[in-house]
């Protein structure tokens, strides 16, 4: 008879996980694991990626990373955002624990993890008060924007902007060219 899996995970739990391909999270100490993406939602964070990466280089607002990371706000709480950026102070740490204040979140949703997106991490980012937290859904070819004090997303069908603080100009995502399949 195997060992029972512990109800409840911490940060340092999840982290002593095996890399077994599959991606390890947790909020207040949920277990949250979905398997390697699929091949359409990497597409979609490389576009998102290259585009967003232009403007924050431009605009010099932050810095953009990208999943596996390690950012946690608590020892129960170590989630994976799929892109975030992360103000410079922080960022030049080159240290996750150091990464606390992000200015945008992004998940690039599917149907494994739409649950922990729309729910379980949305909660979270709105918690701590991440300023934007976007849902990028392919399949439905939408972008839920949500904000700290929103009750419900804005979806966003033809393009989304963010103008992060200190910026002159905002970014604005195309979301025709975003979906647009290979």
């Amino acid at each position: 008879m195997g060992m029972a899996a512990p109800l409840y995970y911490s940060a340092e739990m999840v982290r002593a996980l095996p890399e077994d391909g599959n991606r390890y999270e947790t909020v207040h100490g949920e277990l949250l694991v979905t398997p390697a993406p699929r091949a359409w939602h990497q597409e979609v964070a490389r576009r998102i990626l290259v585009k967003l990466d232009r403007y924050i280089q431009t605009r010099q607002v932050g810095n953009l990373f990208y999943s596996p990371a390690d950012i946690s706000w608590g020892h129960d709480v170590l989630v994976q955002p799929d892109l975030f950026v992360v103000d410079f102070d922080q960022a030049r740490s080159m240290d996750w624990s150091q990464m606390q204040d992000l200015l945008l979140a992004i998940e690039v949703s599917s149907p494994t993890t739409e649950r922990y997106d729309r729910f379980t991490k949305r909660r979270l980012y709105q918690e701590v008060g991440i300023p934007f937290y976007w849902i990028v859904d392919p399949d439905r070819k939408v972008v839920e924007v949500w904000t700290p004090e929103s009750q419900s997303p804005a979806a966003e069908r033809k393009c989304v902007k963010w103008k992060p603080q200190g910026a002159e100009a905002e970014f604005v995502l195309d979301l025709e060219e975003l979906f647009k399949p290979i």
